[in-house]
C-alpha cells in the first residue's frame, strides 16, 4: 500500500467509524496523523470510496459535519490558488459573501419584539432567499459536470447535491412556519436555525473543499467556458457582469447538409429552428446513459447548460431520485415499458414530464427522449378556438 492509499483508508476508517457512531475522541487520536494533513483532493478520494461501498448520499449527511468540523483546520490552513481567469470563481465567493449578508440582516429581525411585525419582515428577507438557488442550480449543471469529467472521485459530489436539496427543503419549512399564523417565536427561531446551519454550511464546504479541488483540477478553457455558460443564468444578490465572448459556432453543417426522408427534407439550421421552436425541452440520452442532445426553445423549463454534455445521467438529477431513473432506464431497456410521465408544480406552473424509449429499426434499445413540458394553459383550456376565429 503506497502513502497516498494508506492515507485515503485511515481517513476513511475515521469517517466510516463516525458514521457508525464509534467513540470520536477515540477515533480523533487513532487518525490524528492523517486528519491533520487531510487536503480537499483527499476529501473527495474519501467520500467516493465510501459511496462506492453503497453507502447513500443522505446517509452520509447525518454524520458529514462531524466530519467536516475535525478536517476544518487542515482544510482552512490549506494553500491553493485560483485559475488566472478566475471569473468563475469570484461570482461564487461573492455570492456567498452576500449570501451571508442577507442571514445576518434576518438575525438583526429575529430580535424584534412585536411577533406580527417580526413574522411580515423575516417572510421578505426568506422570500428572497429563494433566489440563492440559482448560485446551486449552477453548481449543479456547470460546475460539477466539469468536475466529473475530470475526476472519477467528484462523483462525490452527489453528497454536496443532497446537500442543497436539504438546504431548499429547510428554507421551504422556515418559510411556512413564518406564514403560519399559529406558530410562535420558539417555532421561527427553530426553522430559521435550522435553515441557517444548512446553507451556511453549504458555503463552508464550498469554500473548504470544492472550490480549493476544483481550482487544482480544471484547465484555464474549462474555467473560462464555465463563466460563459454561467451567464445564462440569475446571479443571486450580486450584479452580472457583462463581457464579451468570441463565440465559437453553435453548430457545424452535417456531411452533405441535407436530411432526407420519405417525408421530406430539411437542411441541418432548419432541423434546429423547428427542435427550438417546439413548446418543450427536449433532452437524448443515449444507449450509455450519457446526455448527447437537448434543445434550447426560447423559455426553458428546467436550466441545461452544454457542460451536460456526455455526463452520466445518473449524475443529472437529485441523489434521492437516482434509483427512480436508473429504473425507468432499466425497464426501457429490458423492452418491458416505453414511457414513463409524471407531473410537478414549479412556480404555480403544472410540468408535464414524459421519458420515452428510444428504439432503432430492429427494436433494439438506443436510449431515453426526455420531455418536458409546461401545460398549465393547455390543462385550462375550454370549449373551441377555431382557426377562423383567431385573434391576435
Amino acid at each position: 500500500m503506497n502513502n497516498f492509499e494508506e492515507r485515503t483508508e485511515n481517513l476513511k476508517e475515521y469517517v466510516k467509524g463516525l458514521g457508525a457512531r464509534a467513540d470520536g475522541q477515540e477515533l480523533y487520536l487513532r487518525h490524528k496523523e492523517f486528519i491533520e494533513k487531510i487536503t480537499p483532493q483527499e476529501a473527495f478520494e474519501v467520500f467516493k470510496s465510501i459511496l462506492d461501498e453503497g453507502v447513500k448520499p443522505h446517509d452520509i449527511l447525518i454524520y458529514l459535519d462531524k466530519v467536516i468540523n475535525a478536517f476544518y483546520k487542515s482544510l482552512s490552513d490549506y494553500k491553493w490558488e485560483k485559475p488566472k481567469n478566475d471569473n468563475y470563481v469570484d461570482d461564487m465567493l461573492k455570492e456567498n459573501k452576500s449570501l451571508v449578508e442577507k442571514t445576518d440582516e434576518i438575525k438583526t429581525l429575529l430580535k424584534e419584539s412585536d411577533l406580527k411585525v417580526k413574522k411580515e419582515k423575516i417572510l421578505k428577507k426568506l422570500l428572497e432567499l429563494e433566489g440563492f438557488n440559482a448560485h446551486y442550480i449552477k453548481k449543479e449543471n456547470i460546475l460539477f459536470p466539469y468536475m466529473e469529467k475530470a475526476r472519477p472521485k467528484f462523483e462525490g459530489l452527489a453528497v454536496m447535491w443532497a446537500l442543497h436539496d436539504e438546504v431548499r427543503e429547510q428554507l421551504k419549512t422556515a418559510i411556512q412556519t413564518v406564514k403560519d399564523e399559529s406558530s410562535n417565536e420558539q417555532q421561527i427561531n427553530i426553522s430559521i436555525a435550522r435553515l441557517f446551519f444548512g446553507i451556511l454550511g453549504v458555503k463552508k464546504k464550498e469554500e473548504l473543499i470544492l472550490i480549493p479541488a476544483a481550482c487544482e483540477v480544471l484547465s484555464e478553457k474549462d474555467w473560462y467556458e464555465m463563466h460563459r455558460q454561467s451567464l445564462e443564468y440569475d446571479f443571486p444578490f450580486i450584479n452580472k457582469v457583462k463581457e464579451t465572448f468570441i463565440e465559437s459556432p453553435s453548430h457545424e453543417m452535417s456531411s452533405g447538409g441535407v436530411f432526407r426522408t420519405e417525408t421530406g427534407e430539411m437542411n441541418f439550421e432548419e432541423i434546429l429552428m423547428v427542435f427550438n421552436a417546439l413548446p418543450v425541452d427536449l433532452t437524448f440520452v443515449d444507449e450509455y446513459n450519457k446526455v448527447r442532445y437537448f434543445t434550447r426553445p426560447k423559455d426553458r423549463i428546467f436550466p441545461r447548460s452544454p457542460a451536460v454534455i456526455g455526463r452520466s445521467v445518473n449524475n443529472c438529477h437529485p441523489p434521492q431520485s437516482v434509483h427512480i431513473v436508473e429504473e425507468i432506464i432499466q425497464s426501457f431497456r429490458a423492452g418491458k415499458e416505453d414511457s414513463a410521465k409524471f407531473w410537478i408544480n414549479v412556480k404555480g406552473r403544472l410540468i408535464l414530464i414524459q421519458y420515452f424509449a428510444l428504439r432503432g429499426s430492429e427494436g433494439i434499445y438506443r436510449g431515453v427522449l426526455e420531455v418536458s413540458q409546461d401545460i398549465t394553459d393547455i390543462k385550462n383550456i375550454d370549449g373551441e378556438r377555431r382557426l377562423l376565429t383567431w385573434e391576435k
